[in-house]
């Protein structure tokens, strides 16, 4: 059903075959577009964040509602649910 494609890759120019078995993997996933980056750049792209420059991330400091600890979290709390530390989180996240 499926043929081994050859396309050329938007960022580096290079050619690579988009086989048989990886269009069907993307259709069984419901992708609509074929792949647009080489094996290579695409792996460059994942190891480096999905090429978005984030920056350094903001950190908050806040008190644990567990343990009374001083932390920082990446996100700013309302106000109006607990704020845990790293520990207290994992707790509450398996039931402890």
């Amino acid at each position: 059903m499926y043929e081994d494609k050859v396309l050329a890759c938007r960022e580096c120019g290079a050619e690579f075959v988009f086989s048989a078995s990886e269009q069907e993997f993307y259709a069984e996933k419901g992708f609509q577009n074929q792949p647009g980056r080489c094996p290579g750049c695409r792996a460059n792209r994942r190891a480096s964040g999905g090429g978005r420059d984030r920056g350094e991330r903001q950190m908050y400091e806040v008190v644990c509602d567990g343990c009374g600890v001083t932390t920082q979290v990446p996100f700013q709390p309302r106000g109006d649910r607990p704020v845990y530390c790293r520990d207290c989180f994992d707790r509450q996240r398996q039931g402890y």
